[in-house]
């Protein structure tokens, strides 16, 4: 049985090195097929060849892979974060809207369209229409809400 006063440090220092080294191999290992599965110029043939190579020779098909597709392996990871960032921001953009502050102008025109389209009639869209010209032609500090509070 071995204790922990039998284990020297500098063993201890070369065995946390090995683990630390095998859990960076494994990271580049992922890093690799992930960047086969991304890469579109790859034809499913050539996706496939590098994946048998790079799993029946990990080491040999990791170091030929970082050799002959290193450099076109970071253009890609650098595209695909801004192509998600894009897709990130069209979506905000869609979801919040035009993102500033609504004007009566702009509640008028909305409420105009509305009835124009038919999904309010005419009595409706001038009680609106009323609610909105009241709310600002009525100051701010006068206790009443304004078009842009929430109610």
């Amino acid at each position: 049985m071995e204790l922990a006063y039998d284990y020297p440090l500098l063993s201890t220092f070369w065995t946390m090195l090995w683990f630390f080294l095998w859990i960076m191999w494994f990271v580049l290992l992922f890093r690799i097929i992930g960047d086969i599965f991304r890469d579109d110029d790859l034809s499913g043939w050539g996706k496939t060849g590098w994946m048998v190579f790079v799993l029946v020779l990990p080491f040999l098909g990791a170091f030929v892979y970082v050799i002959a597709r290193g450099r076109s392996m970071g253009h890609r990871e650098i595209a695909h974060a801004r192509a998600q960032q894009a897709e990130l921001d069209s979506y905000i953009r869609k979801t919040a809207g035009d993102g500033g502050p609504r004007t009566s102008t702009d509640e008028l025109a909305r409420l105009a369209d509305l009835r124009a389209g038919g999904q309010i009639t005419d009595e409706e869209f001038r009680r609106a229409k009323d609610l909105v010209l009241s709310e600002t032609r009525t100051p701010v500090g006068a206790g009443a809400s304004t078009a842009s509070e929430p109610r």
